[in-house]
């Protein structure tokens, strides 16, 4: 299964990337992210363990992604239910605060829970890139950035 989306989002590429990036945050706005773990970063890779759970399925998976900020981020499934997951985030300044993303995803289904989640890997998907740009408007509405805890941190004044 193949999946292809893209978005324009009001952001730089720069701070779409980070938020892209920081997956500790995707519990607090992905829907079907109950947990996830950072469990090595660096300048050039992130590993990443994201627990699923969507309608009563649930999984984790744990994958190394290779990356070059702000323009590219690869997927690679480390373990998880899944015989192959691999992808890229593709990222292109369009102007000083704005940049078109692309997000590509192919797997390869192999275990029950594997095929399981095979029947609702297309909504997953479809939803990641709508929560990514939900979150990049809220972050512009309030120009703020994510903090620590993953909440939005005001950095302007609001009248």
């Amino acid at each position: 299964m193949e999946v292809h989306r893209s978005a324009l989002i009001g952001q730089s590429a720069a701070r779409t990337f980070d938020l892209i990036e920081a997956a500790e945050h995707y519990p607090t706005f992905v829907p079907w992210c109950a947990n996830a773990v950072i469990l090595a970063r660096d300048d050039s890779e992130v590993t990443a363990r994201i627990s699923i759970d969507y309608h009563g399925l649930n999984f984790d998976l744990t994958t190394r992604n290779p990356k070059r900020r702000p323009h590219w981020m690869a997927i690679h499934l480390e373990s998880g239910p899944l015989r192959r997951l691999e992808g890229e985030w593709r990222l292109r300044e369009l102007a000083a605060e704005s940049c078109k993303v692309e997000f590509t995803l192919r797997c390869e289904f192999d275990s029950v829970a594997g095929l399981l989640a095979g029947n609702v890997f297309d909504r997953i998907a479809d939803s990641v890139i709508d929560a990514f740009a939900l979150r990049a408007v809220r972050m512009e509405r309030y120009d703020a950035r994510p903090n620590d805890a993953g909440a939005l941190s005001i950095q302007g004044n609001c009248s």
